[in-house]
């Protein structure tokens, strides 16, 4: 049972029942119309036919005065002559209805009550077809001269030829419709075929792609909907390749900055080991601050590890409340200051009105750490670091200044990326993992905001920051 629904998925068997049930359907509807309207015309047919022979033997009845004399020969000729040219009988029913005449001598003198014979009686010329006996009955009202009611003419026709005539269409009918399903059947076929076949190639490029043969592309341009999808599949997987080369690096310079910290502690390490007993304490204190030193840098590449890890998750939580701004920045550039005044860096906030902002504050707060302890490391002595607040009826904005080292204009596409540094010198003598401009664009965009970088080397660099006022909870 799954195995028959799991083909009925398949596009090429509900195109082949389609085309099939379009064109079986209306065939067969047809056919069935055509022949009952081929019966119907040959009814109508013998039915005009009999009528006018019916209101010719009325005529003669009149004009023979028949009722009064029905032994008149010529009439009685005529009405047998009539019934052996329709294989059936004639009967003539007088006013009462009563049986003057019947050709196969079995109703005379009887009063005859049916339906079609008093609807005649009331003026009515009548047909009927019986085609449980095959037979077709006419019935014609005779009136005299003076327009009088006189009698009933009854002709009687037997239909076993119209009937053969019927099953001879119905036989052509059928041939013919079988022959008409046999090519909807191929047709259905053929035009199913051709149109699953862009899909089953696209999905064999794809097969081989995953299995490695190809150029890496897909280019199944057989139609505009498989073009498309090429297209789509292309976009795609260029930017998964970019995604697996992100990874590929990102490991490796995490290899890296990993290994480096743990090399350095244990070479100190095996350097103190061989130094041997006679060694001023001092060079142990030395060596040992140089350790710690060393597993401060590691635990701080771990620390940020994990916050970016944090931020990569697409079910991050965020545990977001209304924040005061001005509060919250005058609170880092606190936390900071020390920093700042032990490499002679200015610190300047300017705030142009109140901001309150819906927000996770730690997540937040560590993206404006980021950049403001960016610009005090990157800076030299006398320079400045100004950071200035403001907010409009939609937007927190905030901008990050400084007078630093700034950004070569080719490092400024990548100075977000995990692990990159523009100035590889400056950051081993500087310190820092290369992951906090990473983490800082994450925390803004897991709020829903946007972050700028300008900046001309040797003058210094500008972050500006924008965020909603509101934040804007995302659907699952």
């Amino acid at each position: 049972m799954n195995n028959m629904l799991s083909k009925f998925h398949s596009l090429r068997v509900r195109t082949f029942f389609v085309i099939l049930l379009i064109g079986i359907v209306p065939s067969i509807v047809t056919s069935i119309i055509f022949f009952n309207y081929i019966r119907s015309r040959l009814i109508s047919s013998d039915v005009t036919d009999m009528s006018t022979q019916a209101a010719l033997i009325s005529n003669e009845i009149v004009s023979y005065d028949y009722f009064s004399n029905p032994q008149q020969l010529a009439v009685n000729i005529e009405l047998s002559a009539t019934g052996n040219v329709y294989s059936g009988r004639v009967m003539v029913l007088d006013n009462t209805l009563k049986v003057v005449h019947d050709t196969y001598d079995l109703y005379e003198g009887r009063t005859m009550v049916w339906e079609n014979v008093i609807k005649s009686a009331y003026g009515d010329t009548t047909s009927d077809y019986d085609t449980e006996n095959h037979t077709l009955t006419v019935t014609q009202p005779i009136y005299d001269d003076l327009g009088e009611f006189i009698g009933v003419v009854l002709i009687t026709e037997s239909a076993e030829y119209f009937e053969t005539n019927l099953e001879y269409c119905k036989s052509v009918v059928i041939l013919i419709s079988i022959v008409l399903i046999v090519v909807i059947f191929v047709f259905a076929t053929l035009i199913s075929s051709f149109t699953a076949r862009p899909f089953v190639d696209l999905k064999n490029s794809i097969d081989n792609l995953s299995k490695g043969f190809g150029d890496g592309t897909l280019n199944v341009n057989s139609i505009k909907e498989t073009e498309d999808i090429s297209e789509s599949f292309n976009r795609y997987n260029s930017q998964m390749k970019l995604l697996d080369d992100s990874r590929q690096e990102f490991v490796s310079n995490v290899s890296h900055e990993l290994k480096t910290p743990l090399t350095s502690v244990k070479v100190l390490a095996e350097s103190i080991t061989s130094m041997g007993d006679g060694v001023p304490i001092e060079m142990y204190q030395e060596f040992m601050t140089d350790i710690v030193s060393e597993i401060d840098r590691e635990t701080k590449i771990v620390n940020d590890l994990l916050s970016l890890v944090k931020m990569d998750k697409t079910d991050a939580t965020m545990d977001v409340s209304p924040v005061n701004m001005n509060e919250l920045v005058e609170l880092i550039m606190r936390r900071l200051k020390p920093i700042a005044e032990k490499q002679e860096i200015e610190l300047v906030l300017e705030s142009f009105r109140p901001v309150t902002v819906e927000m996770d504050e730690v997540k937040f707060s560590l993206a404006i750490s980021n950049l403001i302890e960016n610009g005090i490391k990157y800076n030299e002595a006398g320079g400045f670091v100004h950071v200035s607040l403001n907010a409009d009826h939609q937007y927190c904005y905030i901008r990050v200044e400084d007078s630093g080292l700034g950004i070569p204009e080719e490092s400024l596409d990548h100075i977000f990326e995990r692990f990159y540094r523009a100035d590889k010198s400056h950051s081993r003598e500087i310190g820092g993992t290369g992951l906090g401009l990473a983490i800082t664009q994450n925390a803004i965009r897991m709020h829903h905001g946007e972050i700028k970088v300008a900046s001309t080397l040797g003058e210094g660099t500008t972050f500006d920051v924008r965020v909603p006022l509101n934040y804007i909870k995302e659907e699952a």
